[in-house]
């Protein structure tokens, strides 16, 4: 009978006890002067590659060359002279054959190392093995083990394979254990680099330069978004965290510079949804002597170059839904789709008021909100038919009234020359003609500070620096914003834009209310987080308890009225 065939111990012990166990276990290992905790590995193969390199060794038969690897144990079966073990590395996983004669001879300087092995160690741990190749019996390619390290004692248990890291929330919180215990999701996330090296080496290739620009600026711009403001105590300033590289890059081609790009992170201080993180990442594109008809085209070869590169095929799933990146992608404007999806032709439109009549027949929402007839034509569009777009499409001529960034359409008043393209129902990228005459972008920029003043968060000020920049001349340019995160979310087929994320922005757990309770007599509040700590706050009056416990949020009446105004014990 097996010893240990499964991981048992999260069912009969407490997680306080399995970690105390296991640091006892820490001790042991040093009494017997074995290192708990090592410096280093050399290892000479990793498991796909053993996998991979002698998937034709028949049943039984080992093969005379010794390799060393190191990794994870995942599971554990022991017997009485015999030992198996899964180990995971980066790659993959592996057997390994442990044979109490073998490792007895091999490191006869450790009295009882297969004993120790047997006792010692856990799942979760990380060991460095070295051995030869054998294929067992039964068919399972091994490391038949002739010594072994601890390289790292765990001390904290791993999800058991029956179950698995299934708590979504958990998932994203503790990252690194979800990274563990679920292959795909460090495949989401090796994907999504090779995603970006193969952008940025396709740019490269076509002449063009990364350069970094700032993200903290004076004046947040580039885009309509509510951005984070912190300040700078030598300097004594208020500073934005970007919203946008758009104004800094466009800085580079009035400097000089015809073809520049930056792939990097953006701050918006905005709502959290399966689509939106305040942290995200864009790469931004500008090329100079060119227009969005040239950006749809760099676009196009862009993403299909990337899906090619990392996936070797042009033709996937998202959801279940079939989608072909195959170039050339439908082109339509936006008065077109919602002419389509709605039966309204705002072209025909000679007022608001007959425009806002027929869109609430067709159903269209929030048209109190809608002050122009841009405005009505940009919500139209978003609530009947951007959801409806599956397939690559780019929607082109954009109402000026949202796009104070882009020139004007060269043919049809009151648009610009914008497209975004979206694909499953989502916007994935954005491209315009790019704005070049300074005395209309300052009227633009102008317009946007004054909603702003009026109390737009979203809306721009005016960066004068920028405007200064542009009346030292711009050439015609041609700019491409494209969302990281969803083309990796397309690529990858993630549902939320959190599993794109290595680490997406959560609500701090140890904030987070688990439950609480009050003693009077002592004045004493206990409250319990989510992450599992207590603490006992003194003196805390009855009226500031009844406060906090009839506050309609009493995380936020805590963090305000509570939490730094009161001493407290830490209760362990």
């Amino acid at each position: 009978m097996s010893e240990q065939s499964r991981p048992a111990e999260q069912s009969t012990s407490t997680l306080a006890e399995i970690r105390a166990a296991r640091l006892e276990k820490v001790e042991q290992l040093k009494e017997l002067g074995l290192i708990p905790y090592a410096y280093r590995w050399e290892s000479t193969h990793h498991a796909a590659e053993l996998q991979e390199k002698f998937a034709e060794l028949p049943d039984g038969e080992e093969v005379d060359l010794e390799v060393a690897i190191a990794g994870r144990i995942l599971a554990r079966r022991v017997f009485g002279k015999l030992a198996f073990f899964n180990l995971q590395d980066e790659t993959g996983t592996i057997q390994l054959y442990l044979d109490k004669k073998r490792i007895s001879t091999k490191m006869a300087d450790v009295p009882n190392a297969f004993k120790h092995l047997k006792q010692l160690t856990d799942i979760g741990d990380i060991l460095g093995v070295k051995g030869t190749i054998k294929r067992t019996e039964k068919g399972e390619l091994s490391v038949y083990v002739s010594e072994y390290t601890m390289l790292t004692k765990s001390l904290l248990p791993l999800p058991d394979k029956w179950h698995g890291l299934t708590d979504t929330e958990k998932r994203y919180r503790q990252r690194y254990v979800d990274l563990i215990v679920n292959p795909t999701v460090r495949e989401t996330f090796r994907r999504r680099a090779q995603i970006t090296a193969a952008i940025r080496r396709y740019l490269e290739e076509q002449g063009f330069i990364e350069i970094e620009t700032p993200v903290f600026h004076n004046e947040a711009g580039g885009a309509e978004a509510r951005p984070f403001i912190t300040y700078h105590n030598t300097l004594e300033m208020e500073l934005y965290l970007r919203i946008a590289t758009e104004l800094h890059l466009k800085r580079l081609i009035v400097g000089g510079f015809e073809k520049v790009f930056e792939l990097g992170r953006i701050f918006r201080n905005e709502g959290v949804s399966t689509r939106h993180n305040p942290e995200f990442t864009t790469i931004e594109i500008y090329q100079a002597y060119t227009d969005y008809h040239d950006m749809m085209r760099l676009t196009e070869n862009l993403i299909s170059h990337a899906a090619q590169t990392v996936l070797g095929t042009l033709e996937i799933t998202y959801q279940g839904q079939a989608i072909n990146l195959t170039p050339p992608w439908r082109k339509v404007t936006m008065h077109q789709l919602v002419k389509e999806q709605t039966g309204l032709d705002f072209q025909q439109f000679k007022s608001l008021e007959a425009a806002k009549a027929e869109a609430r027949k067709a159903g269209i929402e929030g048209l109190d909100e809608c002050q122009s007839l841009g405005k009505l034509l940009n919500e139209a569009f978003e609530q009947k038919v951007e959801e409806t777009l599956i397939q690559p499409t780019f929607v082109l001529d954009y109402p000026v009234e949202i796009s104070p960034l882009a020139k004007p359409h060269r043919s049809e008043p009151g648009l610009v020359e914008r497209f975004e393209l979206f694909i499953t129902g989502r916007e994935t990228a954005n491209s315009f003609s790019e704005l070049t005459d300074p005395i209309d972008q300052r009227t633009r920029l102008e317009a946007q500070a004054a909603k702003k003043a009026a109390g737009d968060l979203e809306a721009q000020g005016v960066d004068e620096d920028f405007l200064t920049a542009l009346e030292y001349g711009m050439p015609p340019t041609g700019g491409l914003g494209i969302g990281i995160d969803r083309l990796v979310m397309l690529l990858t087929d993630c549902a939320s834009i959190r599993d794109a994320i290595a680490f997406p922005l959560l609500k701090s757990s140890s904030v987070v209310l688990q439950s609480f309770d009050y003693d009077a007599a002592t004045q004493t509040l206990r409250v319990e987080f989510n992450s599992g700590s207590v603490y006992k706050y003194r003196d805390v009056p009855d009226s500031v308890y009844q406060a906090f416990k009839n506050a309609p949020s009493v995380g936020q009446y805590f963090n305000s009225h509570i939490r730094e105004k009161y001493g407290y014990d830490r209760e362990l």
